[in-house]
């Protein structure tokens, strides 16, 4: 791919976000109730790895917030590098992968389902390893992402982890309203452009949420990791006060989605207020397309290709 063509892809994945989620909200709802309307779980147990984790992390908030189950986030090296197999109470085992090629989180989905637990796999690719290990498959169906860091089978993970709470009898409003649509994907790519040179001027880079927005933070963080090459440290804000804040200084920048801490506001770093979308649990889905466009703006500032960065390809498989 030529210089000039650099970041196209991902800049077109990040703008077709707005009407394939839209076209798929119903969908994913419809499908979610068929398999588990009126199931009621002890406990749910997550896996997935980098951007997927980061949809589980979403996922643990709405499970604990909005259904008052327990959720555990899964190890897999526990089965698959020490064969350890953990005695889980009856649980839903739900393993997210884009890809479905994870050999680590399909084993984990494999094993609790042999222990008789239900099991779901949400992915893009249908046929995929994660599929045939889990009972139930959702997938996503948002076509082919060509572009290494994942930007509308991230959403389109988060949309369906906020309708399987609300089939499993979550009382949460229809989310289409909180979509992104074309006016806000275009509001964050300039807010994106606009906070460009205080991003790129850092010496120390942090992204920062809390609660619901924590799982924007941590995509934002490897999204200016892989993308850019930017060191990027995300952390709940609350941990943040907990001993990272001691590096804030002339030459830090802090990447906030929500408030800004007061002791953050009133300290000599430099703070970046992503755009915000409500008060809401759908928020997500909309606020993390300022990130995406942080980290393509950043990549190709730095001269490099944010379609395809070094060292890096689409699928990764770690056991």
């Amino acid at each position: 791919m030529g210089s000039d063509m650099a970041g196209e892809v991902m800049a077109a994945e990040i703008r077709e976000q707005g009407q394939c989620l839209r076209d798929r909200a119903p969908r994913y709802l419809d499908a979610l109730r068929t398999s588990f309307s009126g199931r009621r779980f002890e406990m749910a147990l997550l896996v997935a790895r980098g951007s997927s984790d980061h949809a589980a992390l979403y996922l643990r908030y709405l499970l604990e917030i909005h259904l008052q189950i327990p959720v555990s986030l899964a190890a897999p090296s526990v089965l698959t590098r020490y064969g350890s197999k953990v005695r889980y109470p009856p649980c839903l085992a739900v393993g997210i992968s884009q890809s479905g090629a994870g050999p680590d989180v399909s084993e984990v989905l494999a094993e609790l389902r042999r222990g008789g637990h239900q099991t779901l796999a949400i992915t893009n690719t249908p046929g995929s390893r994660i599929s045939d290990a889990a009972e139930h498959t959702l997938l996503l169906e948002v076509g082919t992402e060509h572009a290494v860091a994942a930007t509308k089978t991230y959403t389109a993970s988060l949309l369906a982890c906020y309708q399987l709470v609300r089939a499993l009898g979550a009382d949460l409003p229809d989310p289409v309203p909180l979509l992104p649509d074309r006016d806000w994907i275009d509001r964050c790519e300039g807010e994106a452009q606009e906070a460009l040179i205080r991003v790129l001027r850092a010496g120390i880079l942090f992204a920062l949420g809390r609660g619901y927005g924590f799982c924007t933070a941590q995509e934002t963080a490897l999204k200016l990791m892989e993308c850019a090459l930017l060191t990027c440290k995300s952390y709940s804000i609350a941990d943040f006060e907990h001993g990272p804040k001691a590096l804030v200084g002339p030459a830090s920048t802090a990447i906030v989605y929500g408030e800004v801490p007061a002791s953050l506001a009133s300290a000599e770093g430099v703070v970046v207020s992503a755009p915000l979308r409500a008060n809401h649990p759908a928020a997500p889905m909309a606020e993390i397309v300022f990130g995406q466009w942080l980290a393509q703006k950043a990549a190709l500032a730095r001269g490099l290709d944010p379609d395809a960065p070094p060292h890096l390809e689409k699928v990764t498989r770690t056991l």
